[in-house]
């Protein structure tokens, strides 16, 4: 067993790859050859991956062999679906993405080179994205006469817009990573070869993060975000009532008020 992770190698397809580093699992595409274009199988594997995280595993980060994060769907298995089975489909790449969005960690993904479809839409489903200088984002279903069904269409205009999204689609128009980062399809841009660093010191200091603060993250800041705000305010209050209640908060803010903490500078 992977220690701390939860999966064993066994349990997951030779397109993916997983290692920890202390607190941290790196979970890596390793399917270079096809620029790591998704396949049933590894996004299932991803699934599994996901459901089986050990308790010692804090933050997951997504990273991917070759000069590509994701060329998107393995177009080798498109396949004549009808109208009920297309529509399976589609949600099981839904339910598995929304295991990486909603479950219990948080996601740190690692970009280079095409991060283009279905690669757009498991990197929108991670909640911090590092963008190597390589980085370019395009969504040609549009182009092809298809539509989105990995969660695009949900996730992408959070990030930039239901207007961008519409002329990714219509116009072909790609991002570089400069301008992706601009519109926030990133949060970091780093030099080429410097992203999965970069993403492990991020991963270390997010797991210094006390649970019950990852846990009003993940779970209840994009609900408050949804929120109309009256009901927004209350979950803040709720929320941060809960997480200064804990004992770990109160010791962290003794820590603070006794000098024992680091202090923001700039």
């Amino acid at each position: 067993m992977i220690h701390g992770a939860g999966t064993t190698a066994g349990d997951l397809p030779d397109t993916l790859r997983v290692r920890t580093a202390g607190p941290v699992a790196v979970l890596t595409l390793a399917r270079a050859a096809k620029r790591n274009a998704l396949n049933d199988s590894t996004v299932l594997g991803i699934e599994r991956f996901f459901q089986t995280l050990g308790p010692a595993v804090r933050v997951v980060v997504i990273d991917a062999d070759g000069d590509h994060f994701c060329a998107g769907l393995d177009l080798a298995e498109m396949t004549e679906r009808d109208t009920l089975s297309g529509v399976a489909h589609s949600q099981m790449w839904h339910r598995v993405f929304d295991v990486v969005e909603n479950g219990t960690v948080p996601v740190i993904a690692v970009l280079k080179g095409a991060v283009v479809g279905g690669g757009l839409e498991l990197a929108s489903a991670a909640h911090i994205r590092v963008a190597e200088t390589s980085t370019f984002y395009a969504l040609p279903e549009g182009q092809r006469g298809i539509f989105v069904g990995g969660g695009a269409s949900v996730r992408v205009p959070k990030l930039i817009g239901v207007s961008r999204m519409t002329d990714m689609m219509l116009t072909g128009r790609r991002y570089g990573a400069e301008d992706g980062a601009a519109v926030g399809l990133s949060q970091y841009v780093v030099p080429e070869g410097a992203g999965l660093e970069t993403a492990l010191e991020l991963a270390d200091k997010v797991a210094g993060v006390a649970p019950q603060t990852t846990f009003a993250v993940l779970q209840a800041l994009p609900r408050i975000a949804e929120a109309n705000p009256r009901d927004g305010f209350l979950m803040e209050s709720l929320m941060a009532a809960i997480a200064q209640g804990t004992d770990d908060a109160k010791g962290r803010m003794r820590d603070f008020l006794d000098g024992r903490a680091a202090k923001v500078t700039r």
